[in-house]
């Protein structure tokens, strides 16, 4: 099985318990593009998601080489904007949950076509998104971040930079025990 009929079949998979299939045509990104993070985006009115991907959450920081805290939110919504720019991503729509389509996007970079989440991950302004259980929802952007990471690629070149999935899990763990 190709790799991105692999990812439709997985991600399918998933989400199935709580969300309907979407249906697979591909669409460009054009108009007003509305940027929420550095994984999801809205045009007009509708929103969508990379399948598998976790940018970093905004309001979070790193400290640069200049010893200055930034935003991790908006690097990694920087990083997406450029991509989007600078590749004009196909996107397939592959579920859909509530008011949020998840896609599988796929960018054209010299003459080759790469899967967007792929990119974003590889070169260290994306993570892989993991599952309730901790396990990641693509294995294959899990490797993909742990070779940026051994790499000190993007982000992960700043040692105080924290996995978003991390942070969600400790907040869902704190949120949790405040509700007992």
């Amino acid at each position: 099985m190709s790799r991105p009929a692999w990812i439709l079949v997985a991600a399918i998979a998933i989400v199935a318990s709580d969300a309907t299939a979407a249906p697979s045509e591909f669409f460009r990104f054009s108009g007003s593009v509305t940027l929420e993070s550095g994984d999801t985006w809205s045009i007009a009115g509708k929103r969508y998601r990379l399948y598998g991907v976790q940018s970093c959450l905004r309001g979070t920081g790193y400290t640069d080489r200049q010893n200055r805290e930034k935003d991790c939110g908006d690097a990694s919504i920087a990083v997406l904007a450029a991509f989007i720019r600078d590749t004009h991503p196909s996107c397939a729509p592959i579920a859909q949950k509530a008011d949020l389509t998840y896609v599988v996007c796929y960018a054209t970079v010299a003459g080759q076509s790469l899967d967007l989440g792929t990119i974003l991950i590889s070169e260290g302004f994306g993570f892989a998104a993991l599952d309730p259980n901790g396990i990641p929802v693509n294995p294959a952007y899990a490797v993909a971040e742990q070779q940026a990471r051994s790499r000190r690629a993007g982000l992960w070149q700043f040692p105080d930079v924290q996995h978003p999935s991390v942070l969600i899990g400790r907040a869902a763990g704190v949120k949790q025990r405040g509700s007992r």
